[in-house]
């Protein structure tokens, strides 16, 4: 479980100004209905994780790709490379370890198909489709999912996904693992709809 948080921890941001969810839609149906409109995702990312036992965050950087139904490429680009894809219903991993890439076959890529899969949902407006999580609508923009069970919350505290203004954007995902530690994920140049080929899913 642990190796799902620092996977899922992908997550969260600093939204500057609360939005509403006029353009997304104020219901779960029509939240839906809008991400229906999206065929794909692509956007630049700010990961900035914060621990009690570090002096400064820890700050990666990347990219996203998605491509509806299924199709998911995160990649870091520092500091250290990596790519996650997902295609077809199948989850591969490379690492960069210093001159090489290597393939990840390790069994931590179970726990990465939980993570992803909850991301491609996310990307299609399915925020409640998890049943592990409430989910909740508040104003400003935000959903809350809350753990049912105590063994997960536990680990996760809670998450909290920020809306763009502009459908099938979602600006940032906070992930609280703790009272101090908690990862931020901001989303930035986000670009919709555009024509992305099968081969980024496939290839490094």
């Amino acid at each position: 479980m642990k190796v799902f948080i620092s996977i899922v921890i992908k997550a969260i941001s600093m939204l500057l100004l609360a939005l509403s969810l006029v353009s997304w839609g104020d219901s779960w149906d029509q939240i839906k209905k809008t991400a229906k409109d999206i065929t794909s995702v692509e956007a630049v990312f700010v990961q900035t994780k914060h621990m009690e036992i570090l002096s400064k965050p820890l700050v990666s950087k990347g990219t996203l790709t998605f491509h509806a139904p299924d199709s998911l490429r995160w990649e870091y680009t520092s500091p250290v490379r990596s790519v996650l894809l997902m295609h077809g219903g199948t989850v591969t991993r490379y690492v960069k370890r210093g001159d090489a890439v290597i393939k990840d076959s390790s069994a931590r890529l179970q726990s990465m198909r939980v993570v992803i899969q909850e991301l491609t949902m996310w990307m299609k407006g399915n925020f409640d489709a998890n049943p592990s999580f409430k989910p909740e609508l508040k104003k400003g923009g935000i959903i809350q999912l809350t753990p049912r069970e105590k063994s997960m919350a536990d680990i996760i505290r809670r998450i909290e996904l920020r809306l763009s203004s502009t459908p099938g954007v979602i600006r940032s995902v906070v992930i609280y693992e703790s009272q101090k530690s908690y990862t931020m994920l901001e989303f930035r140049n986000v670009r919709l709809n555009r024509p992305v080929p099968d081969s980024i899913f496939r290839n490094m």
